[in-house]
């Protein structure tokens, strides 16, 4: 049996089914060409489907958890319907995996996966001892035993991630802070402060020793703080405070957050990764490189070459193909590496013009952002809408001089008079998050 690291990086077994690609057949059934769609429900409904089928269906599914929305309610139900319990503890692994993609992705299904892991634990095994010889009314084994355990796990992911989600819609309801308290007047936000201050305070303590940084024990906590990042941070859908700690980490050392980057990278550019995992690194990409203040220019410089390179590539490989038209389920992850270097130029521009006005410039102009939003594919669509007005006002305010061949010192004017824009920015903040614990705001400023 594979070992939960090997199996997850192991591609699925090959098995022999009929109909095409996941994704195709979901494109033909909302074009309304049922027949493939109809032989899909057929295929994940036999009851002798075998734990190769399974796993093959799922890794296809973990990967289109986009195309899931309330429109397929009916497949998800037979999704949730499979016998998944009492199989490998590979078909566990998979199946809890393909959960927590479609209910971060999906949160519509959030219920339906809730109800449907609490009846996996009713009702309960009965054991009965006669002659020695214990007798059970149910046939589970270990790999059984071992499901109810993730299931478990996953059963409390997923009513604290409920639990969350309505006490966050009664927050919106009942925005008040009594001016008289520090204290936040909604009891989930309060134990949120308190819980991020011991975590913050915690980070402090095996960090520095007679305060002073330990690199190794560092580097330590650095280490299991993103592997909780990757499986608990990275999946949730708008997650807006917890993952301050694994920025607050990265501002004690240089190579922490160069190191940061380097994973959210990697994990963007794998296409083995499922698109909803790659479109979320490209968003903390570009968070983390505009807001924080610890991260040089020269950092800033190299991550944008790194994403600028694979947009451009992207385009070249899509832009004669079948699939060059606008599409954020076919192009996810490209409209999120677009998102994340507009973003870090709108809040970075100042800083990549600073010292040499013309050699600012002129990296900027090799970027060719021109080619990016000017492709079939349509990024400025996809984006979020102030990001897009922002990005628009600045590509013109610093271009605008080459185009019209004005002199330096009316450009040196232009620049030095730009506190309108920098208001507007400043007022603007469409990915970060707000009301973050005060430690938070010390290195990211909203």
């Amino acid at each position: 049996m594979l070992a939960g690291d090997d199996f997850i990086s192991s591609p699925p077994k090959k098995t022999v089914r009929f109909g095409g690609t996941l994704t195709d057949i979901l494109l033909k059934y909302e074009r309304g060409e049922t027949t493939d769609f109809e032989l899909l429900k057929h295929q994940l409904s036999d009851p002798d489907i075998k734990d190769a089928q399974i796993i093959n269906w799922l890794h296809e599914f973990r990967s289109s958890v986009t195309y899931l929305t309330k429109d397929f309610e009916q497949l998800v139900s037979i999704l949730l319907k499979l016998p998944w319990l009492r199989r490998s503890r590979e078909v566990v692994e998979e199946y809890l995996g393909f959960l927590g993609n479609l209910v971060s992705a999906q949160t519509v299904h959030l219920r339906p996966c809730l109800n449907m892991i609490v009846s996996q634990f009713v009702p309960p095994r009965v054991t009965i001892r006669e002659d020695d010889v214990d007798i059970s009314d149910s046939d589970d084994d270990e790999e059984s035993e071992y499901g109810r355990k993730y299931g478990l796990c996953m059963l409390l992911v997923c009513n604290h991630y409920l639990t969350y989600q309505e006490e966050d819609e009664e927050r919106k309801e009942n925005k008040v802070v009594s001016p008289s308290s520090e204290r936040m007047a909604h009891p989930l936000a309060e134990r949120l402060d308190i819980l991020m201050t011991i975590l913050f305070a915690y980070i402090k303590d095996v960090c520095h020793v007679d305060g002073k940084l330990d690199i190794n024990k560092t580097k330590d906590l650095y280490r299991d703080l993103v592997s909780v990042f990757d499986k608990l941070i990275l999946p949730t859908h708008a997650s807006c405070h917890v993952q301050y700690f694994i920025f607050h980490i990265c501002s004690l050392k240089l190579g922490l957050a160069e190191a940061f980057l380097d994973h959210l990278w990697k994990k963007l550019q794998d296409p083995n990764n499922p698109s909803v995992i790659r479109q979320t690194a490209g968003s903390y990409i570009g968070s983390f490189l505009a807001r924080a203040k610890f991260i040089p220019v020269v950092t800033v410089k190299a991550c944008l070459d790194l994403l600028v390179n694979w947009m451009h590539k992207y385009i070249d490989n899509q832009d004669t193909g079948a699939n060059a038209y606008c599409d954020v389920a076919l192009h996810g992850p490209f409209y999120s590496a677009c998102q994340a270097a507009f973003y870090t130029l709108i809040f970075r521009h100042k800083q990549l013009l600073d010292g040499n006005l013309r050699k600012g410039l002129s990296y900027l102009q090799s970027l060719n952002f021109e080619r990016i939003v000017m492709c079939q594919l349509n990024p400025l669509k996809i984006c979020i809408p102030s990001v897009v007005n922002l990005f628009a006002a600045i590509t013109r305010y610093l271009f605008c001089f080459l185009q019209f061949h004005l002199d330096t010192s009316l450009w040196m004017c232009m620049y030095n008079n730009s506190s309108y824009l920098e208001l507007e920015i400043c007022n603007t903040n469409p990915v970060s998050s707000t009301g973050s614990p005060s430690d938070c705001h010390a290195q990211y400023p909203h």
